[in-house]
């Protein structure tokens, strides 16, 4: 009988969707391992966003199944979510511009809070307690995204991969066990992406998150991946490991093969 930590975190079965006569994604089948780092690949239009917002229950599926750690979570509303232990950044800053980068980090643990709103109006009790151990976890947050000296800034007044930075922060504050990354690198200049692949890879490894992530920068993709698939015209066309993935010749010619070409 095999051990439940050997199932997959999040499996996709047969899930596909339309947008009226378009059909976006056809029958994908792929499995997120629990501790890996999976990237989803692909030229533009492929259908990488479609599938992440499906696994957000951001979209229904038109057929198919996604089931994470073994529950199934279709149509599940995507609020709901978080609760489940999944948490997302997206490809667009969001981020409350406004607000400092500790009460961004702090939104992010709203869902997990559980006082009830007479102890919330009078801060006593559970809430209290609740409030001390949030903000005891944001610091460690910002410790470890090595934000310290911006944490009271407003973060609109932050360089734009220092936002994306906060934006992880939040999605960390969910405790996420699956986090998705929808082009985090997206923008930043060589340092600051070498830095979040760092962060990235801390947060597999130190704080045991799964990570599943939409990335065109295919350098980090094939140093910290530790399996990945690739889509083209909504189909699944490859997956594996980085290696597997990069000798693909059905790959080669639909995605790798036109940085070659140029």
């Amino acid at each position: 009988m095999s051990d439940a930590s050997d199932q997959p975190l999040l499996q996709l079965q047969g899930v596909g969707k339309r947008f009226g006569g378009v059909e976006a994604l056809a029958a994908i089948d792929l499995a997120v391992q629990r501790g890996h780092i999976f990237s989803v690949i692909g030229p533009n239009g492929a259908g990488k966003t479609t599938l992440f917002n499906m696994v957000s229950c951001l979209l229904p599926p038109t057929s198919g199944r996604i089931v994470l750690d073994g529950e199934d979570i279709t149509g599940t509303p995507a609020h709901g979510l978080s609760r489940r232990g999944v948490a997302r950044t997206f490809q667009n800053l969001a981020v409350f511009k406004h607000e400092t980068v500790m009460d961004n980090i702090l939104t992010g643990m709203h869902a997990r809070l559980t006082t009830n709103v007479f102890e919330a109006a009078l801060f006593w009790g559970r809430a209290r307690r609740a409030e001390i151990q949030a903000r005891e976890e944001a610091e460690e947050i910002v410790e470890f995204l090595e934000i310290e000296t911006i944490r009271d800034l407003p973060v609109g007044t932050l360089s734009y991969g220092l936002q994306k930075r906060v934006e992880l922060g939040r999605a960390l504050a969910m405790k996420p066990r699956l986090l998705l990354l929808d082009e985090m690198v997206s923008g930043m200049n060589q340092e600051e992406t070498e830095d979040i692949a760092r962060f990235i890879l801390d947060i597999r490894d130190e704080r045991g998150v799964t990570v599943m992530m939409i990335e065109h920068e295919m350098g980090i993709v094939m140093d910290i991946s530790d399996r990945l698939c690739v889509l083209n015209f909504g189909r699944l066309i490859a997956q594996g490991t980085p290696e597997v993935v990069a000798a693909d010749p059905a790959v080669i010619a639909a995605y790798l093969g036109q940085a070659e070409a140029a």
